[in-house]
């Protein structure tokens, strides 16, 4: 588990990259926030997750519990999603707006275009500030 990265994920690299080129600017992992969101756009008080479905216990097809050491886990994976929600709640008391980004929107099966899920995450961030998520499609 040490190998595994928490920041510069393939998902975040291409998020970022894709909202610099459309012209925002932006902070990183910033540490006065909560959970230190993977990117913090100050102009617009949001914020946004780029969650692995595995590490977060999403409902998709990229997650599934391994059968191995079942109770570490069921602990491990309830235990982020449970930080989670206290991360998010913590935010949102502070007037910031979050989208949670999960992998599924950009890998596997259900993923839209890469165009697509930067286009919903641009409108999001200019016309609806308020919290949301964006996941693949379901099959």
């Amino acid at each position: 588990m040490s190998g595994i990265r928490g920041k510069d994920t393939k998902p975040e690299l291409q998020i970022r990259k894709a909202l610099h080129a459309r012209g925002f600017r932006y902070l990183l992992h910033d540490r006065r926030l909560p959970g230190k969101p993977d990117i913090v756009l100050p102009k617009y008080n949001a914020v946004i997750f780029i969650h692995g479905c595995f590490w977060h216990g999403h409902d998709c097809h990229l997650f599934k519990m391994p059968k191995s050491r079942r109770a570490f886990w069921n602990r491990k994976i309830n235990g982020n999603r449970q930080r989670d929600e206290e991360t998010y709640s913590r935010i949102r008391e502070q007037g910031w707006y979050i989208l949670t980004v999960w992998e599924c929107a950009l890998k596997g099966r259900g993923r839209y275009p890469a165009d697509t899920v930067i286009d919903k995450i641009v409108d999001w961030i200019k016309y609806s500030p308020r919290s949301r998520s964006i996941r693949g499609k379901t099959i």
